[in-house]
């Protein structure tokens, strides 16, 4: 029980520190103005677009579809670079001789930005509302609810796993950036999952926050929580496969940077 403290201590404690040390340069006004900038130009870019392709001027499918997918900034970036960000910073050599447990270091570097993608969410369906006068007035909020912390998670775990591939390569924002933009032709935020060709509707299955936008959009219209619940289960099942494989991928790469002596090496 005492261990289990310990480790929990060092769960919370870890990730604050982590995020901390990765936004130290960041001041409350600058945090403040990106949380809502990034948001309002990446839904004002692709409702003005979606409308002007499809002539439709319902903007709902693309609010929500970029409303959910703004996650990505903490679960991609945020996340990835917690763990890759030790590497640069000569900290990582710290890291792995410390007599602590690797799967709550580990895991405890995606859980403040966890709280962070889901406060995105909740600031660009609040923009989402007041300037693309998107409808919540039938919305299923614990199936909302539900489906925001199921899809922050899951992506997370994608990041998790980017940030492990971060620490072989030098240049993990590449590896970053073609995920990222990938998820918003894949995920179904702006283009509809049906209308993709068979191999980018295989990628899509295999991608956090497809589900997770589908279910938000089922939601909203007013479906019930047994509805989503599918959608739901498969988001946070892909979400734990990339945990997974992160997690092992990080012990791969500590027991081969020890045995070659290279943890400091770029």
């Amino acid at each position: 029980m005492n261990n289990l403290t310990k480790n929990i201590r060092l769960f919370f404690h870890g990730a604050y520190l982590s995020y901390i040390a990765l936004f130290a340069w960041l001041r409350p006004a600058q945090y403040i103005t990106t949380k809502l900038i990034s948001p309002f130009v990446y839904m004002a870019f692709f409702v003005f677009l979606g409308k002007f392709a499809s002539g439709n001027d319902d903007a709902s499918f693309y609010v929500i579809g970029n409303a959910i997918q703004i996650v990505a900034l903490s679960g991609i970036y945020g996340v990835s670079m917690s763990i890759d960000g030790d590497r640069w910073n000569g900290t990582l050599i710290y890291l792995f001789g410390a007599p602590a447990n690797r799967l709550f270091l580990f895991i405890g570097r995606a859980f403040m930005h966890i709280l962070d993608g889901i406060l995105g969410i909740i600031i660009s369906l609040i923009l989402g509302v007041l300037i693309f006068r998107l409808d919540l007035s039938q919305t299923n909020f614990p199936a909302l609810i539900l489906t925001i912390l199921v899809t922050t998670l899951s992506t997370s775990g994608m990041g998790l796993l980017l940030g492990c591939l971060g620490l072989m390569t030098r240049n993990v924002m590449f590896i970053n950036n073609t995920v990222f933009f990938s998820l918003l032709v894949f995920s179904g935020a702006n283009v509809p999952i049906e209308t993709l060709p068979g191999w980018a509707q295989t990628i899509s299955a295999a991608l956090p926050l497809t589900r997770g936008i589908a279910s938000a959009r089922q939601a909203i219209v007013g479906a019930s929580l047994p509805e989503v619940l599918p959608l739901l289960g498969g988001e946070l099942l892909i979400g734990l496969i990339y945990i997974i494989l992160g997690f092992t991928l990080f012990q791969w790469f500590e027991r081969q940077a020890k045995q070659r002596g290279t943890l400091e090496a770029f």
